[in-house]
């Protein structure tokens, strides 16, 4: 199932902040391209992503995994506290 692939979400102070701005911050698999991930993500929470942008985090804190910030369409949320 591809949504194995998604790791978790990112709750830090910044990102809370984040979702105010309709962005979400997730750890996903490294080896997922962007296209790969807005297809997931869309699917699994049945949302529109306007933007999707990466980063590596550094290897000595976590191995394989990169973080995603998902920026969505106006209108649409995901509910992560329900």
């Amino acid at each position: 199932m591809l949504i194995n692939l998604v790791k978790n979400v990112v709750l830090t102070e910044k990102s809370v902040r984040l979702i105010e701005n309709n962005q979400y911050t997730f750890d996903v698999e490294s080896k997922l391209t962007k296209p790969q991930i807005k297809k997931i993500i869309e699917c699994f929470f049945d949302v529109k992503i306007s933007s999707v942008n990466t980063h590596i985090i550094p290897q000595k804190k976590r191995k394989g995994i990169k973080r995603v910030i998902i920026t969505l369409k106006n209108g649409y949320t995901i509910p992560l506290f329900s």
